[in-house]
């Protein structure tokens, strides 16, 4: 690496962040965890970033990770604007002024050596550990290394657990890693887009209203892969996990007619559902592997 990317990685490592007893505030070191993945996917940075609901929407999904120990909702505008003062970028409000809160903050510009850096494959990669390893706990640094595919073994904290501990640790690490990786690959595989309804909300300050459903159920013998999902509304998960619909080798809807009272007033009853082909990736290997749609077919749809 230059001189430039040993800079920032120094930056890394004296974030300005607020330190109370639950541990350093994940908040900024998350949000460059996300722009880090997003540079690796081949997204790297414009110079400038805007704030949309998808940063947003990533930004959440690996607050979960650190929710235990957060009292208050995730908010990106918090580290959006204030990376500003580490000097990473400089906030920008809608007329491309200065932001001088949160709120208004609408686009990051970002200092041009840093944006550099990031476009780096091998900056990213020790930025990535760096980060993980400075800013979060054990527990937290196993399943960050699991969703950012670069697993990394951790010291732990001498002698404060049992081997079996640990490896229970480990497991659930694991789970929480793929789980999260899941809901990122399997929601912006659908565009942040309900795969039955086709309603799409997203916002800054909450994401997406979408899920990542499990076609077969993980516990039983699923996986993770995205042909397993389907993003789906709250109400459309549901009904898909309750057996009230199903699907097709080519993806059309089967209701389970007969087997639910629905009163929708002011909306599409599941109902007219029935023999549509569900919205879907544009991308062909990222649909619905029809092995798994059998599973659902057989195991999960009522019938009369």
């Amino acid at each position: 690496m230059d001189g430039d990317a040993e800079h920032w990685l120094r930056v890394l490592g004296r974030l300005n962040v607020y330190r109370a007893r639950g541990g350093p505030a994940p908040h900024k070191p998350l949000l460059l965890l996300v722009l880090l993945e997003l540079a690796e996917k081949g997204e790297p940075p414009a110079r400038v970033l805007p704030l949309t609901p998808e940063l947003a929407f990533r930004f959440c999904s690996y607050w979960g990770i650190v929710a235990h120990r957060r009292t208050q909702r995730p908010d990106v505008r918090l580290p959006f604007f204030h990376l500003g003062s580490d000097g990473c970028w400089d906030a920008l409000c809608e007329d491309g002024g200065p932001a001088d809160t949160p709120r208004t903050a609408r686009f990051a510009s970002f200092a041009p050596t840093f944006e550099a850096a990031i476009r780096d494959p091998e900056f990213r990669r020790a930025a990535r550990r760096f980060l993980i390893r400075t800013y979060f706990t054990p527990p937290e640094q196993e399943v960050l290394g699991i969703l950012v595919g670069d697993p990394e073994p951790t010291d732990g904290e001498d002698g404060a657990s049992t081997e079996v501990a640990r490896e229970s640790d480990s497991n659930l690490a694991r789970g929480s890693g793929r789980s999260a990786r899941f809901r990122l690959d399997v929601v912006a595989a659908y565009s942040y887009t309900c795969a039955l309804t086709g309603r799409r909300l997203t916002t800054v300050t909450a994401g997406s209203l979408v899920d990542a459903a499990h076609i077969r159920q993980f516990a039983r013998s699923g996986s993770d892969e995205i042909g397993n999902g389907l993003a789906l509304s709250k109400d459309a998960h549901w009904a898909f996990d309750s057996g009230l619909w199903s699907l097709t080798d080519d993806c059309r809807v089967i209701v389970a007619v007969g087997c639910f009272v629905e009163e929708c007033p002011d909306g599409r009853p599941l109902g007219e559902y029935h023999g549509q082909q569900i919205r879907l990736p544009a991308e062909r290997t990222l649909w619905p592997n029809p092995v798994n749609l059998a599973w659902h077919r057989r195991h999960k749809l009522q019938s009369d």
